[in-house]
């Protein structure tokens, strides 16, 4: 299965994300913090990194720009996961050089098939 960073700053969503990707047989990392994710990121090079878009030390869309324009993480697929999937948030959210993303409140089904189309090539967002 896939190794999966996880950038969130919300408990209640970082254990819910963390618990069904452990339950369908990924290896996850964890990170509260832009930087603390960008280091892991850095030294890990996981397969997918899920980026919460709020985070309280750097904005998650500043994150992916700095993880993207690195040549040592810049294949890494980014996904938003976020409560502001709106039409300009999208436009942002790819802007960033974001891969897709993922509305919050997550659910289950849809999020599984989003990680397993993220990791496979064929992206999908949900």
């Amino acid at each position: 299965m896939a190794k999966i960073l996880i950038i969130e700053d919300n408990v209640q969503n970082m254990k819910l994300a963390a618990f069904l990707l452990n339950s369908a047989g990924h290896t996850v990392m964890q990170a509260s913090h832009a930087l603390g994710g960008i280091a892991i990121a850095q030294q890990q090079h996981p397969d997918l990194i899920l980026m919460d878009i709020q985070l309280p030390d750097m904005d998650g869309l500043a994150a992916t720009r700095i993880l993207k324009s690195d040549p040592a993480t810049r294949d890494i697929k980014i996904y938003a996961l976020t409560a502001f999937a709106m039409k300009g948030d999208e436009e942002k959210i790819y802007a960033a050089g974001c891969d897709g993303y993922i509305a919050k409140p997550i659910r289950y089904q849809s999020f599984l098939s989003t990680v397993i189309s993220a990791i496979s090539g064929n992206p999908t967002t949900q």
